[in-house]
């Protein structure tokens, strides 16, 4: 498997552009299910999971075409399939989002239960328990979703807890219903608010998106249309950590700011220089960052996703700081290789106690999840010596070219084949 080399301790310096949002991408590409027609999607990122769902929509019948470098042609019309194998979605949780279209267009469903990231239990009970209501007939068969609607129904739904996946899953279930749909408690991530935008454009008829109550009013069918993934909010935010833990000067291009306001107040918050510029947001860090304590949070809170590179950050900072979890369990699996590099990290159940030290020492690392390989990067890049890192296959489902965007900054980091 590929490893990356990294030698650390020069600062990163520069300017770099950020790639589309994988967690946009996605759910805009199962859209496809959901008109016969062409959708056109600009700024979509070269990641494994992107693949991984074209090869699952192409096993369905699903025709595709690259416009341009970046731009994907989807087409439906030509579905014969509506099974989802197992072998496809192992290593990818968002390929359950194929499953509200394909019962709204077509009123059937064989999904296999989603794989991914090790990152603690992530069950799709509340996407099954709202197409239940929505009418739909729903077994569990040998880890397959079964499912059956002649045409789902208007309802409205209570979210028992936030799901992003299950919001996006619903509100492209609700375009086709028969009458109107309102999701509670619904996720407003800007992942969600951006496939509202995308299924407008289609024709469908949406209203809150973005708030936590959205309003769907079914339709008798959508079109196509040209739309354009919005950036990689954990990406800028993790080069924004990037610049800050190796006291660099980077300008983040092509980000929207608003869409990682709480990285850039904690950053703020530990001593980094943080503005807007035209075009992005420039980091700038001189000294040893301030410790700052931080609790994960649906957005606009501080997102789960960044909370192992915030970490490494908080790990060589000049006091302590207590970092907690709230919305996955089993994410701290990165600390344990933390603790190889050097780091002074306690964990009392959801919560980690970071005592920070002057520096980090290289050394060969595993990574176990997409966020915590960033995380072992940045680690990398700021110790002292070596580090190699393992298993970076998790890496490449959801950071585009991220070492040459690195060195492009100055960073030493090199992969290695095989």
């Amino acid at each position: 498997m590929d490893r990356l080399v990294i030698r650390g301790g020069k600062p990163l310096v520069g300017s770099v552009k950020v790639s589309g949002a994988k967690n946009a991408a996605l759910p805009a590409m199962a859209a496809v299910l959901l008109t016969s027609e062409e959708l056109t999607l600009e700024n979509v990122p070269s990641l494994q999971d992107v693949a991984t769902i074209e090869r699952l929509l192409g096993f369905m019948g699903v025709e595709s075409r690259v416009a341009a470098p970046g731009t994907i042609g989807l087409t439906s019309r030509a579905v014969r399939r509506f099974e989802v194998p197992y072998d496809l979605v192992r290593t990818m949780r968002a390929s359950v989002l194929v499953l509200g279209p394909l019962l709204a267009r077509f009123g059937k469903a064989r999904v296999s239960l989603p794989g991914g990231c090790a990152i603690g239990p992530r069950p799709i009970n509340l996407h099954l328990v709202g197409l239940q209501a929505m009418g739909a007939e729903i077994d569990l068969v040998e880890g397959y979703v079964v499912a059956k609607a002649s045409r789902l129904s208007g309802t409205r739904l209570l979210f028992d807890t936030i799901t992003v996946t299950g919001t996006e899953n619903l509100m492209m279930a609700a375009t086709l219903a028969k009458g109107t749909t309102v999701l509670e408690n619904a996720a407003c991530e800007p992942e969600v608010e951006d496939l509202a935008r995308l299924l407008q454009k289609m024709g469908a008829r949406i209203e809150g998106a973005g708030t936590s109550t959205i309003t769907i009013e079914g339709v008798e069918d959508l079109t196509g249309a040209p739309h354009r993934i919005i950036p990689d909010r954990i990406e800028a935010g993790t080069f924004a950590v990037a610049a800050a833990i190796t006291q660099g000067d980077v300008l983040i291009q092509g980000c929207v700011p608003q869409h990682f306001d709480a990285v850039m107040t904690k950053l703020r918050d530990a001593g980094a220089g943080v503005a807007e510029e035209a075009g992005g947001v420039r980091v700038r860090m001189a000294a040893r960052p301030r410790p700052v304590d931080i609790a994960t949070e649906p957005f606009p809170g501080f997102a789960t996703d960044m909370q192992a590179q915030i970490m490494v950050l908080m790990a060589i900072a000049e006091g302590k700081s207590v970092i907690t979890e709230t919305v996955f369990e089993n994410r701290f699996m990165h600390i344990p290789e933390l603790l190889r590099m050097g780091a002074d990290i306690a964990v009392t159940g959801r919560s980690a106690l970071v005592r920070g030290v002057p520096f980090l020492r290289g050394a060969p690392v595993m990574a176990t999840d997409l966020r915590a390989s960033a995380s072992l990067v940045l680690a990398g890049l700021q110790a002292r010596g070596e580090t190699v890192v393992h298993r970076i296959y998790h890496l490449d489902r959801g950071y585009e070219t991220l070492e040459a965007k690195l060195r492009s900054l100055g960073g030493d980091i090199y992969r290695v084949e095989g």
